[in-house]
């Protein structure tokens, strides 16, 4: 009787690809409807990540899109305004089950009818590039100074010394593109790399999860290794997480952070991927810590009027007088996470329109 296992032990899923399945199945199936964009944001963010960490999945793991590999023209030609969320999807498919054709004529058609051409943004442009790269079409033939725009942009470090989450957001995406999502050499001046550390700065002083996440996998692509602090700060935020199945939870959750920290635990070489699934409709939920000490950074050098200052090592005392001993434990830890902590203050402190008012 020893061997008899019990009806009701939950069900193990003994390998990433199993977890990762059930995953695919719950976002594809469970959280949203086909017709709802975000379902094509949930479903194309879920399937880059699997593709651009070298997932290999079964033919049988990706049957939840069957029908809908099968309908994506008329949908693309019916939607033209999601043709990256819609060719994203299609071109993961192929790579991951290593057949079809459909992602070349869809790219082909892209080009053709200049949708690339109709974003209002170099950071958009830059995506429709990429995709149509991956099957050899160039959307914006005309273009040649797109990514040297996009690296300047990456390069005005002050832009990211404060808080500006839409930009920073900005900059992981356009190392993203230009690395092909960690496969070739973004070739990121050195201020760019100034740009990511000053950003991954605020985003750890913010408790920003998923921010962080995004910066040190692009620190990563572009060859740099990033904080330990930051890292193990991540590392331990994964395991704060509980999912759950409940087919009445709101699709409010903590789904972005999930896919975020699972994509830099893969990308970084620590596994990821390691909760249980439940079946059924998934509520990604995150035990939060407190809030970050980045506003109240913020209210305390601003309250110093003029007598604030871009020198940290003549602002270290006074404002650390100032902090609460948790801000202040943060900010200590953020200093020591990177030699760039003074040049990234001297942005912080905002101080440059006073020569001008003078």
């Amino acid at each position: 009787m020893e061997n008899v296992v019990p009806l009701n032990a939950p069900f193990q899923q003994r390998s990433k690809a199993a977890r990762q399945a059930a995953l695919l199945r719950s976002f594809a199936n469970h959280r949203r409807s086909g017709d709802d964009v975000f379902w094509l944001k949930e479903n194309a963010e879920a399937l880059n990540i699997l593709e651009c960490t070298g997932a290999r999945p079964a033919p049988g793991d990706l049957e939840v899109y069957a029908a809908f590999y099968d309908d994506i023209e008329r949908r693309m030609e019916f939607f033209p305004q999601y043709y990256r969320f819609l060719l994203s999807i299609c071109l993961d498919l192929e790579d991951l089950v290593g057949a079809g054709g459909k992602g070349q004529r869809l790219a082909d058609w892209v080009a053709r009818e200049g949708l690339a051409q109709a974003e209002l943004s170099d950071l958009q442009r830059g995506e429709a590039r990429r995709l149509c790269a991956r099957r050899g079409v160039d959307p914006l033939i005309g273009d040649a100074g797109l990514s040297d725009r996009l690296r300047e942009f990456a390069s005005r470090s002050d832009t990211f010394a404060m808080p500006n989450k839409k930009a920073a957001y900005e900059l992981t995406h356009i190392v993203f593109y230009l690395s092909e999502y960690g496969r070739r050499d973004p070739e990121l001046p050195e201020e760019a790399i100034d740009s990511l550390i000053f950003a991954g700065t605020l985003a750890f002083l913010d408790f920003n999860v998923d921010l962080l996440a995004e910066i040190c996998i692009a620190l990563r692509h572009a060859g740099q290794t990033p904080p330990d602090v930051w890292e193990i700060w991540l590392t331990q935020q994964v395991r704060c997480f509980t999912l759950t199945s409940d087919p009445a939870a709101p699709l409010g959750d903590d789904y972005h952070e999930y896919l975020m920290l699972n994509w830099f635990m893969a990308q970084s070489g620590q596994g990821g991927f390691a909760a249980q699934v439940p079946e059924g409709r998934v509520c990604f939920r995150r035990t939060r810590p407190r809030s970050g000490p980045l506003r109240e950074l913020s209210e305390c050098i601003y309250s110093m009027g003029r007598t604030r200052s871009g020198d940290w090592e003549a602002m270290r005392d006074p404002v650390s007088a100032r902090l609460s001993h948790e801000a202040h434990a943060a900010l200590v830890a953020a200093e020591a996470a990177s030699d760039r902590f003074g040049q990234f203050f001297a942005g912080f402190a905002r101080v440059n329109l006073r020569e001008v008012r003078a």
